[in-house]
């Protein structure tokens, strides 16, 4: 009996070693399932942001054609090819001091600079940044442009001008105003309404240089709108001021926007325009750009449907960076769902630049953002990989399409090495001019895989014997400096060309 009992035990143990191992084998089983699912969703991810350069070019073709439609006529397009009145550039010659004043947020600057007519001869630069008291944003026009101009006063009487007489001279400013505007001439627009947390009803519809002036003038500011633009058109204005070959800018940060030099006589919705360059700014509003060649996926419809403005801004929802890491948190959200793969859904945006630019060999700039930031702790290391390469996939097709916008606008304007070829001759470099891209955003001067993405895109689509030509040159602070040089350009002893 003892022996049988022997036996009995020892097979209960088997049966019972069995048993756990069936479990142990079952969960890696079901694991390795649920890991599958998570990399097939990786590679459907893929697939649908792939951006390969025959794309682009469709892209770019597609770009260049709403641009057209958007300058035919009103209504056009989906890119609104909004005049801007601005017709001359700053050239160098500008001497004197000159103000700005931007409006675009919770803050306001002014700024200072005085110029020695000579290019790219800034002599000096005061700034001063103020926040807007929160009462002001929903209290009434006069209440919200005195307090501006208020400031501003304050500010132009530290000026320590040696040149300065006895009898008050009248000040230029150039003024960047942020906001959705009717422009009506080069210093003058029409609010069409508020956004970023202002509501003052009183302001919609009216002039809005208008009203700055009428406040400076209840201070006792001897001072003029020059100009009235905004941060893109200010961004090509200190571009072309520091380089002559400056064509285009485009700004690539929270949102995205771009603007262009064009031919009056391209502007057909407008006909019998004339300007003494026979030029002027269009600012594109090009992250309403929208072409069935954009490769949109699942969590593009998803975000786009979820957001306050749904069937808009289908290019800037795709390259900007409000957008990219809300992008990713979805492709994780669904991830998580498919194969648990994070304990919980993650429901807060990811920090996609500081992710995706991890070097570390055990990617533990990632693990604290998703302990610190997503409340995730203990993301393994296989994971951690997973999430870095969602960051890239989605990124590199932001950067790609990017490109491929820059070079639409140089189709266009006969800058992309493609035109002025005739009698079959091959592409070639020979006739293509030197072309200078003014860029400002965190997205391209902080990220630096986003960079590379564009970079790389442009010498792919354009070949490397016209990319060469190619400069996309970093300027600073163009809502500021740009709109004071374009108060130099436009002061009051120049005459306004535009008729």
């Amino acid at each position: 009996m003892g022996r049988v009992a022997v036996v009995a035990v020892t097979v209960t143990v088997a049966v019972a070693a069995c048993a756990v191992a069936s479990v142990v084998v079952g969960r890696r089983v079901r694991s390795r399932r649920k890991w599958r699912r998570v990399l097939a969703l990786l590679e459907e991810l893929e697939e649908g942001c792939d951006t390969p350069v025959g794309r682009l070019r469709q892209v770019v073709d597609a770009m260049a054609v709403e641009m057209h439609a958007g300058l035919a006529s009103e209504g056009g397009s989906k890119l609104k090819m909004l005049l801007s009145f601005v017709d001359r550039l700053p050239n160098g010659s500008e001497k004197g001091t000159y103000y700005a004043l931007d409006l675009g947020g919770t803050n306001f600057r002014v700024l200072r600079v005085q110029l020695g007519g000579q290019r790219s001869s800034i002599l000096e630069k005061d700034v001063e940044r103020q926040p807007i008291p929160q009462h002001l944003m929903t209290s009434t026009s006069e209440n919200l442009f005195d307090f501006i101009a208020s400031d501003l006063k304050e500010f132009v009487e530290r000026e320590r001008d040696s040149s300065e007489t006895s009898l008050p001279r009248r000040r230029e400013l150039g003024f960047t105003f942020s906001f959705p505007v009717k422009q009506t001439s080069v210093s003058s627009g029409i609010l069409i309404k508020w956004t970023k947390g202002f509501h003052i009803e009183d302001v919609v519809g009216r002039e809005v240089s208008e009203c700055l002036e009428q406040a400076m003038a209840r201070k006792g500011l001897n001072m003029r709108v020059a100009i009235l633009v905004n941060d893109t058109v200010g961004t090509l204005a200190l571009g072309h001021y520091l380089d002559a070959d400056t064509v285009a800018a485009v700004i690539i940060g929270t949102g995205t926007n771009a603007c262009y030099w064009e031919r009056t006589d391209a502007i057909i919705k407008c006909q019998g325009l004339l300007t003494s360059s026979g030029g002027m700014v269009i600012n594109m509003e090009w992250g309403n750009f929208w072409s069935s060649h954009l490769p949109r996926t699942m969590y593009d419809i998803e975000l786009d449907a979820k957001s306050p403005n749904p069937n808009d801004q289908g290019f800037e929802k795709m390259i900007a960076g409000m957008y990219l890491g809300e992008i990713v948190r979805r492709v994780l959200q669904r991830m998580s769902q498919e194969a648990d793969i994070f304990g919980t859904d993650p429901s807060k945006t990811p920090m996609i630049a500081a992710m995706h630019e991890d070097d570390s060999p055990e990617l533990a700039e990632v693990a604290r953002i998703f302990r610190e930031v997503l409340e995730i702790p203990d993301v393994p290391l296989k994971v951690r990989k997973l999430v870095v390469k969602v960051c890239d996939v989605v990124t590199r097709r932001a950067g790609r399409l990017a490109a491929a916008g820059i070079v639409g606008i140089l189709k266009k304007i006969g800058r992309d090495g493609s035109g002025g070829i005739t009698g079959g001759r091959s592409r070639s470099d020979a006739r293509m001019r030197r072309t200078v891209v003014a860029i400002e955003g965190g997205l391209y001067t902080s990220y630096t895989m986003f960079r590379e993405y564009l970079h790389e895109a442009l010498i792919e689509i354009l070949g490397e014997d016209i990319a060469q030509h190619v400069i996309l040159k970093v300027t600073e602070d163009g809502s500021g400096t740009g709109a004071a040089l374009l108060a130099a350009t436009y002061s009051s002893n120049s005459v306004d060309s535009v008729q």
